[in-house]
């Protein structure tokens, strides 16, 4: 177990620690703000550190271990939270000027129920403006701890960088077209995206209501299962939230893949993706089938290609519902990539936008045919391996780029189905590479069971910066 360097344990093991009495909820929590006062005025992951708050929490999870009250995996675990989570009292800027001194009065769902499962709360985490592609150009952007001239991934960049660099061991995270599944695979973590109305999106500061989801950023498939569980159920202040019982996704951790049928697609892949992706799904498959899975290859439907090119226009008039409050009666506080999508959503017409609402319906109903086949699809998180951050700003300026950036992640949001995304192996230049598992709707503890067996007999996601 990795006590010995306390800052990269998974959360399962610091439950232990906790039990044992090894560790105390509050060392762990000074821990994690010392390493935070440390390493993040150059990591930039933090917009806000709620040091007060978190000791205070830490101290009332020690008290009720010490009768003998343990609430659960997350019970005195430190966490971020991705800052456009409502936080009560406590600034929350969704990574804009328009919203840099808001206070809201309430927590988000999400945030209260992590607060209820015994999880310390270290503060909020930087992000790309308004959860779209881009930092604005007045905030510096968080810096990815296997090298500072990468990309960190969007727009969850402050929840993979402090997560990976270890100033807090998992993090909230949201996925609009790929932003919990980006920032993992740069960042060597493991990612959950749950199916669409799994987790309220109530409090939370929406990019596109109808594509977002949220779930956790965390250093193994267990810890992502152990975070959900607190995280996810039915909200009577979230309409949309779905109300299926919400299980426990440790119990059958154990499983194993023998029996489970996982589909893959190498004409979709091939031709499109780098050298080190395809390696990585490769291993991955070697992997799959050796731990008893059938991996049998598919056609992706025609269906999907429409669904990473409507992506963008669909998402833009969503985006300008979100900001018709301050767009465009303060337009000059926006960055230019914010606005144009912004922009592009005011100008599209009902008529495109229904017919791109059609396909959407079409490709739900693909996938679930494929779904009757398979068990599990294994995607790519995008084609190509970590980029720098300068070849990633050329991606933003290039749509058709920016469409095959989204090739194995929008689809995904426009079908609101659940992924795992997983390291699986490294760039030539050490760079993390990761993969992507994914389920049928509501069958997240698949997807933690998968993932799970996949890092018993892997160690991608042991492996840590060495700047941290």
């Amino acid at each position: 177990m990795p006590l010995n360097n306390p800052e990269f344990a998974t959360m399962t093991d610091l439950a232990k620690a906790y039990r044992s009495r090894e560790l105390s909820p509050v060392e762990v929590t000074r821990l994690m703000l010392e390493r935070i006062e440390k390493l993040d005025p150059h990591l930039r992951s933090f917009v806000t550190v709620t040091a007060d708050k978190a000791l205070a929490q830490a101290r009332q999870a020690e008290q009720e271990m010490a009768r003998g009250e343990f609430r659960g995996p997350m019970h005195g675990v430190p966490v971020g939270l991705k800052d456009l989570c409502r936080t009560a009292g406590i600034r929350t800027t969704w990574g804009t000027k328009v919203l840099s001194d808001y206070i809201p009065d309430e927590d988000a769902t999400v945030v209260r129920r992590l607060a209820d499962a015994g999880a310390v709360m270290l503060g909020k985490l930087q992000m790309t403006e308004g959860a779209f592609g881009a930092h604005h150009p007045d905030i510096p952007a968080p810096l990815n701890p296997w090298g500072d001239e990468y990309w960190s991934g969007v727009s969850s960049s402050g929840s993979g960088v402090a997560t990976a660099a270890g100033l807090c061991y998992g993090a909230v995270g949201t996925d609009t077209g790929g932003s919990i599944r980006y920032p993992s695979g740069a960042n060597g973590l493991t990612g959950l995206k749950p199916t669409w109305g799994r987790v309220s999106r109530h409090g939370v500061l929406a990019l596109a209501d109808s594509l977002d989801h949220i779930g956790p950023m965390t250093r193994s498939a267990a810890d992502a299962g152990a975070m959900l569980g607190a995280m996810a159920g039915e909200d009577p202040q979230d309409p949309t939230s779905l109300s299926a019982p919400v299980p426990d996704y440790l119990a059958d951790i154990d499983k194993g893949l023998r029996g489970l049928t996982i589909g893959i697609a190498p004409a979709d892949m091939d031709g499109v993706c780098d050298a080190a992706t395809l390696k990585v799904i490769d291993e991955a498959r070697r992997v799959l089938t050796e731990l008893g899975a059938k991996v049998t290859e598919y056609q992706v439907p025609p269906s999907s290609a429409a669904m990473r090119n409507n992506w963008g226009r669909y998402c833009a008039v969503e985006t300008a519902i979100a900001h018709e409050a301050t767009y465009p009666s303060r337009k000059d506080e926006y960055g230019p990539v914010l606005a144009g999508l912004i922009e592009a959503g005011r100008r599209l017409g009902a008529t495109d936008l229904m017919k791109m609402h059609h396909t959407r319906l079409m490709f739900a109903g693909d996938l679930r045919k494929l779904f009757g086949l398979f068990d599990l699809l294994l995607v790519p998180v995008h084609p190509f391996s970590n980029p720098t951050i300068e070849s990633y700003n050329s991606l933003l300026r290039d749509p058709q780029t920016m469409n095959e950036s989204l090739r194995y992640t929008a689809p995904y949001n426009m079908s609101g189905s659940p992924t795992i995304t997983l390291p699986g192996g490294f760039t030539d230049t050490v760079l993390p590479v990761g993969f992507q598992l994914v389920g049928r709707h509501l069958d997240e503890a698949l997807l933690v069971q998968a993932g799970h067996a996949f890092q018993q007999v892997t160690d991608w996601h042991k492996r840590h910066p060495q700047s941290a």
